[in-house]
């Protein structure tokens, strides 16, 4: 299963934000087996938002996109993806509703907050979803993401989009197997054997550099597990390992 990541905000493209939510759904989708192949960053703009997103629909098992979809007028990535497919957004009766009661909850447990700003919650704009999507809701998340079509929607807050993609993570999985293998050699000791392992086993390895006190990673990946292991079994007999081996 290859998947492509689209992180949206000009906060990203600025440095203002670093793009933790990138590096924490690769982590969690490799280690479901899936393969995630393309990560790009776009503005808070609807017309590139939709371009990235049909595109990458097309060449795509899946593709996730994140950020944007709260109700302020910079929220414009459920109208992108909903123009990527053709589609108008709709806000679904049960959505608003669900909405509606947790905005109520969320005064009566804030009477101070709400006292104290002029709270202007556009609950139309939170509940909407491209038409067709199957809504996303969670306690963590006011915003509504969605799913239409092997796109998926995710909040750009971190805490919202771990708990969002928790409610789907069983629909990202593959047969791609990792193995890694930790090294004190610097990568220039490692390339022949590296070079080797690819074209003897048929998998993919990859060489990281140390960092600060940490070790290099050898790292082989396949869809066959028996290969990966084998591959990783014959690196460790010739490259130095953390161990001492």
């Amino acid at each position: 299963m290859e998947v492509a990541l689209v992180t949206v905000g000009d906060e990203l493209l600025a440095g203002d934000t670093e793009n933790t939510n990138a590096s924490w759904l690769g982590r969690q989708l490799t280690a479901a087996g899936a393969s995630v192949t393309r990560v790009l960053t776009v503005p808070d703009n609807e017309a590139v938002i939709a371009e990235a997103v049909a595109r990458y629909h097309d060449g795509f098992d899946a593709v996730i996109v994140t950020g944007g979809i709260g109700g302020t007028p910079d929220d414009v990535t459920k109208a992108g993806v909903a123009r990527a497919f053709g589609r108008v957004l709709v806000v679904p009766d049960d959505v608003r509703a669900h909405l509606e009661a947790k905005a109520e909850r969320f005064a009566e447990d804030n009477p101070e907050m709400v006292d104290r700003y002029d709270m202007d919650l556009d609950l139309d704009a939170w509940a909407a979803v491209p038409e067709g999507g199957q809504p996303l809701l969670t306690d963590e998340s006011f915003a509504a993401g969605c799913v239409i079509d092997g796109v998926y929607v995710f909040p750009g807050i971190p805490e919202e989009l771990k708990a969002m993609y928790e409610t789907v993570a069983d629909e990202f999985d593959g047969d791609r197997t990792t193995e890694t293998i930790h090294t004190p050699a610097p990568e220039g000791a490692l390339v022949g054997r590296v070079t080797e392992a690819r074209e003897q086993f048929d998998v993919a390895v990859g060489s990281y550099p140390r960092k600060d006190d940490a070790p290099g990673r050898v790292k082989v990946t396949g869809d066959d597990p028996a290969a990966v292991a084998d591959a990783a079994a014959w690196l460790r007999e010739r490259i130095e390992t953390a161990d001492g081996g």
